[in-house]
């Protein structure tokens, strides 16, 4: 076992602790990766306020690339020193929604406590957050989690990739299906939210329409490709929407938020047949209405969808030369960046709500 630093989680809502843990070598079909760079999710924050539950203590932190430094005795295709972005989605490769194309719903069950790679420094059992524990100096995961990029991209930017781009993205390309000339609501002008918006720019959708509380978010999401923005706060934004559109109302509703409100009025920016696709994820205690007779009467839908639907080794590749071609933004999608010793304070810059993406530099 090595040891490594690592942001502990020991209770929730209570800040994160930097301390010591121990790592075990990879086995099998896992590989060790050193972290270059992790960015912080709204869904890392959530874990450590205990919105999702799970045991502690804990390592969250799942946005993030870095080297490989070891690899297990049956790992193929990648190898020590290559680059690699890591994520979430751990995959076997033989199960129905594997074999479908849907890895980001494995159904091949992991127990990330008891099965941990990792330890507290005493040796007692520690959660692996969301199958990854990235707010550390070392990774262990299974090898599906990994993809290999070029060693010129800039980590911070390559951390993105992980999850608030193939999340937004993912959403409009993969689930919704967006095609061009339609037009598409996005709530929520944040990090997965602006990767929406990016996602239906590069799906030709023809009008774009951000919804938020501030007109600085408005004007960030323009930056993006939003051709239009309507304030939240307005007594009834769905109508301001649905004039944007001629009164016809949009082919689909991005919720990027984590908010279950803002999915009770979300069917009401929906043209007939629309759908509304739920990508932020509320707290596990929160509950959403709407009206099934209504949405039924217009063929309207909800869809739910995990990361974006992503296929990681079909679709980062993808958007690594969407991002060569100018394309697809990921530099400008960086607020700040912090050491692993200021996590606690990147976590509250990205609560605050004016942060597009916050990223921890670990070299």
């Amino acid at each position: 076992m090595d040891i490594i630093k690592a942001a502990v989680c020991h209770e929730f809502g209570k800040p994160l602790v930097i301390e010591d843990i121990a790592i075990r070598p990879p086995q099998s079909e896992e590989i060790e990766v050193e972290v270059h760079a992790v960015a912080i999710c709204q869904s890392d924050i959530s874990f450590a306020e205990g919105g999702f539950g799970g045991p502690l203590p804990a390592v969250y932190g799942h946005e993030a690339a870095g080297k490989v430094t070891k690899v297990g005795p049956n790992v193929k295709g990648l190898a020590t020193g290559d680059t690699v972005v890591v994520t979430l989605i751990r995959s076997c490769g033989h199960c129905p929604s594997c074999q479908t194309a849907r890895p980001v719903t494995c159904e091949t069950p992991y127990d990330s406590f008891n099965d941990s790679p990792i330890q507290t420094a005493d040796g007692a059992p520690m959660f692996q957050g969301l199958d990854t524990g990235a707010f550390a100096q070392k990774v262990v995961v299974l090898q599906s989690q990994a993809v290999k990029i070029r060693d010129d991209i800039p980590m911070d930017s390559a951390a993105l990739l992980a999850c608030g781009v193939i999340t937004g993205i993912g959403s409009v390309v993969n689930v919704a299906g967006i095609r061009p000339g339609q037009s598409v609501v996005v709530i929520g002008a944040g990090g997965v939210g602006l990767n929406a918006i990016q996602g239906a720019r590069i799906a030709g959708a023809a009008k774009i329409i951000a919804v938020d509380m501030t007109e600085e978010k408005l004007g960030m999401a323009k930056e993006f490709g939003a051709t239009h923005g309507v304030l939240a706060t307005e007594d009834k934004p769905w109508s301001a929407a649905k004039k944007i559109t001629g009164g016809r109302g949009t082919d689909a509703v991005f919720v990027t938020v984590g908010a279950a409100p803002v999915y009770d009025a979300a069917p009401r920016y929906l043209a007939p047949g629309g759908s509304v696709i739920m990508v932020g994820l509320p707290h596990a205690t929160e509950k959403a209405k709407y009206s099934p007779l209504a949405m039924g009467n217009a063929s309207q839908g909800i869809q739910g969808t995990m990361m974006g639907d992503t296929v990681i080794s079909r679709d980062i590749p993808w958007m690594v030369d969407m991002y060569d071609q100018g394309r697809l933004k990921l530099d400008e999608l960086i607020s700040d960046r912090f050491t692993l010793d200021q996590i606690n304070e990147a976590i509250a810059s990205t609560k605050s709500g004016s942060a597009k993406r916050n990223v921890v530099m670990l070299r």
